[in-house]
């Protein structure tokens, strides 16, 4: 008879749960393609950059995203190699969706950073990477576009080192770049993986392997490259970072891979490597203190809600990371943050948009719950003795409109439309608490939020509206309990609004007037991020 507690264990010891951030146009939607054809979830690779083509990448479902070839929103997909259970987590690039990828990496275990052979270190990469490094997140590199023409391998390792504060240690180094590009070594198996041009792109290809002393490996690449890659290699080990993996664990070391993801070339090898060293499921805390993920008791965090992903349906999918023990289709758990019962009759595990329904899922795991509103980003779903995860705070925007509906009969629909895409948490919604029949205002990021936002009203919910820019640059809540508006100063050039959750803020349009309200309001207290209401 097989051990329970034994068999848990091994399940969650098979989970790898991670998420690949970079700059956008790095290749990452295109790696995420790969990845997933040698996982057998997909037979041909799309890529985002095929935007007229009948194919479209697996993980840009909405519509937008299709039509722009950029991502707009995470997507989730679930694949097996190699005897792992693999959760991917593909998340946005572009800048204006960050806010998307911050949430994500809450759930993620670790993490794959592309990173554009020609272009180096970008100002996205080092944003994600220290949201990476804040929460101590182990980190492969994957050097991209070796196939074209790039830096010198050594000045993007210096890069890497000098910009984001830590080392690289090369597992596998190229062999030329661009039209010379002829393959990579992968220092730990001492093989060299031959890159063969040609003409087919986005199916499944096997590399050819080579020792570096075979003697036939000189008349395949010729004398000069075999010389400068001995040459290279001897100054890697002299030189280099050896690698450690306690240290890439801890977040303080990364291990960097070449290859090209277009060309389907060194990313079944990276995939093999990165699985191996990528850690499972970790203890994590909560009120109740560390929560070990064999602890049989099933519990988990939302960390993104997703409304409308079947526009037929108009369904809101709520996505849950697994924290602890096994989840079985049908479970009643208890709601922390309202201390109410829900039963899980719709799990589901996803590869993009598509889903199916689930029976079981273990800890490291993501579920996708099929949820009636009840949900929010940040809520702890659990069985047994209360326990509640570290919410997901939200940060404050820095672009703000204010919301004109042309056609008045839609407002019932403005509203529900606003009311479920802010819980997603991509824009955020402010009122005016005074005066409640005034046009809603949206805080964003990113401009781009305003125009998906725009384009899903319409879309989604048949509500056309046009935007009025405001000046406002900063929003502040105020902490203070029991605050009444009436006892706002107000110095001018600021609104006073409250949230969706009713909590007020105000907007400046300067740091200069943020400052002149300070002095005025002396007994206020600001703050530019809040986090999520808690367990009542």
């Amino acid at each position: 008879m097989t051990d329970p507690h034994h068999a848990l264990a091994a399940e969650i010891a098979r989970r790898r749960t991670f998420a690949i951030i970079s700059h956008p146009d790095a290749g990452k939607t295109t790696l995420t393609e790969k990845l997933l054809l040698y996982g057998g979830a997909i037979h041909l690779a799309g890529s985002v950059k095929s935007r007229k083509a009948a194919r479209h990448a697996t993980s840009d479902w909405m519509e937008m995203e299709r039509e722009r070839g950029i991502s707009i929103t995470t997507s989730v997909m679930q694949f097996a190699y190699a005897g792992r259970h693999v959760n991917l987590l593909d998340t946005p690039g572009h800048n204006d969706f960050s806010e998307d990828t911050y949430r994500t990496l809450a759930a993620a275990d670790s993490a794959v950073m592309l990173v554009d052979a020609a272009k180096g270190v970008e100002p996205q990469t080092i944003k994600l990477f220290q949201v990476c490094r804040m929460r101590k997140i182990p980190i492969a590199t994957f050097v991209n576009k070796l196939d074209r023409a790039g830096r010198d391998p050594f000045d993007l390792m210096d890069e890497i080192e000098k910009v984001l504060g830590i080392p690289c240690s090369p597992a596998t180094w190229p062999i030329g770049s661009g039209p010379d590009f002829q393959g990579v070594y992968d220092r730990w198996s001492k093989k060299l993986l031959r890159y063969e041009r040609g003409e087919t792109k986005g199916e499944k290809l096997a590399a050819e392997t080579f020792d570096l002393g075979d003697p036939s490996l000189v008349a395949e690449i010729g004398e000069e490259a075999h010389a400068q890659l001995v040459e290279e290699l001897a100054m890697l080990d002299a030189a280099g970072m050896p690698f450690d993996r306690d240290l890439f664990l801890a977040g303080e070391l990364t291990p960097v891979f070449f290859g090209s993801a277009l060309n389907d070339f060194g990313v079944e090898p990276f995939l093999a490597e990165f699985l191996e060293l990528a850690p499972g499921p970790a203890p994590r805390e909560s009120s109740a203190g560390p929560v070990d993920p064999a602890e049989p008791r099933f519990s988990g965090f939302v960390f993104k809600i997703q409304a409308n992903m079947d526009p037929a349906h108009r369904d809101r999918v709520a996505f849950v990371r697994v924290c602890s023990g096994k989840f079985t289709r049908g479970m009643e758990v208890r709601h922390a943050r309202t201390g109410r019962p829900l039963k899980l009759n719709k799990p589901l595990q996803f590869l993009a948009q598509e889903r199916t329904l689930v029976d079981e899922a273990w800890a490291g795991d993501v579920l996708g719950l099929w949820d009636s509103g009840a949900l929010r980003i940040g809520d702890t779903i659990h069985e047994g003795p209360a326990v509640e995860y570290a919410g997901i705070p939200r940060f404050s925007p820095e672009l703000f409109c204010r919301v004109v509906l042309l056609d008045p009969l839609k407002r019932k629909q403005l509203k529900k439309g606003l009311d479920q895409l802010s819980e997603e948490g991509a824009v955020q919604v402010f009122y005016d608490p005074v005066r409640l029949e005034r046009d809603p205002i949206l805080g964003a990021v990113g401009a781009l939020q305003f125009e998906v936002i725009q384009h899903r009203l319409r879309a989604e919910y048949g509500a056309e509206v046009s935007y009025v820019r405001l000046p406002h640059q900063i929003a502040r809540w105020i902490e203070n309990e029991g605050f009444d508006p009436r006892d706002f100063d107000d110095p001018g050039r600021c609104e006073l609004l409250a949230d969706g959750e009713g909590r007020p803020l105000v907007l400046f349009e300067s740091e200069w007037h943020f400052e002149r309200a300070k002095k005025t309001n002396p007994r206020l207290t600001f703050a530019a991020a809040v986090q999520p209401a808690r367990a009542r």
